[in-house]
């Protein structure tokens, strides 16, 4: 069977077209791979360790792995997801050696009022309060809330990214929505957001 990428696909797909030219000895097509991809990294970095320098050495590490193990990714997913799996377990690996010291669940604040202008989870995770809250949430809840609603990702891709079950996967996505919603009763009143966030996104959770 020919692994070789069509030259449709790569010029469909500038991942692939990057990762098939540093697979042929041009090392140079690696910087457009880190440009796409450095702000995201970063981002997710943070989401996992709350410190910005700490987040921006965690992502040169992931792209350093990536570098190094460029000839695994199998194309059976997208190169996104293959990256985003592959900076998760760098970072969770980090995180076992340097814990992040943060605030326990039940001490984070409880807004003064319910939302008056939010009509979406969308909005009210961007408020200080609920995004500090879903940090706070034991790793095992968090990672999944994390990168299901911040990231984006669908089940099946966050799933892959943790290397879990889908079932598995849904399963502690529907106990960080009851922490939230124990921590923060409002939610309940307000159609459960969460699960309306879901559905408007189209996703299953």
């Amino acid at each position: 069977m020919n692994d070789t990428p069509s030259a449709d696909a790569t010029l469909a797909d500038p991942d692939l077209a990057d990762v098939t030219r540093v697979l042929a000895g041009d090392v140079q097509a690696f910087e457009g791979i880190v440009r796409r991809w450095q702000a995201p990294l970063i981002n997710m970095a943070w989401r996992y360790c709350r410190d910005r320098a700490r987040a921006e050495e965690l992502a040169q590490e992931a792209f350093i792995r990536a570098w190094r193990g460029l000839a695994q990714w199998r194309r059976e997913s997208s190169f996104s997801t293959w990256l985003f799996a592959l900076a998760a377990n760098v970072f969770r690996s980090d995180l076992k050696r340097f814990p992040t010291v943060s605030l326990p669940f039940d001490a984070a604040p409880e807004p003064s009022g319910p939302p008056t202008q939010h009509n979406t989870l969308q909005k009210e995770l961007s408020h200080g309060v609920v995004r500090r809250a879903v940090l706070a949430l034991p790793p095992r809840y968090r990672e999944p809330v994390v990168l299901f609603y911040f990231h984006e990702m669908d089940l099946a891709a966050a799933a892959r990214t943790m290397g879990l079950p889908e079932g598995t996967m849904k399963a502690r996505l529907s106990r960080a929505r009851a922490l939230l919603r124990r921590r923060f009763p409002q939610l309940k009143a307000q159609n459960t957001e969460m699960d309306l966030l879901a559905l408007n996104k189209g996703k299953e959770a």
